[in-house]
């Protein structure tokens, strides 16, 4: 008996967004490593990658998570 399954049946109304096939998927087609979700709706989904870059670049500029700044970018940072 297997462990793992392998493949996830996905749920109607759960939307994926699969990163090697660059499309939309109904319920999860690829493995999770491949995909963002799930998703409310295909339109929600088929903006997964500028969803990504908004909070990419939001968590880059956040001080909260840069609280010394990059070591790049201060004299004084020890290596």
């Amino acid at each position: 008996m297997a462990l793992f399954k392998k493949r996830t049946v996905g749920k109607p109304g759960e939307w994926y967004y699969c990163l090697e096939h660059k499309k939309v998927e109904e319920g999860p087609e690829c493995p999770a490593k491949n995909r963002f979700g799930p998703y409310a709706s295909r339109e929600e989904a088929s903006h997964a990658m500028e969803t990504a870059r908004e909070r990419n670049l939001e968590w880059e500029t956040d001080p909260r998570w840069h609280e010394g700044g990059r070591p790049d970018e201060n004299p004084e940072a020890k290596p």
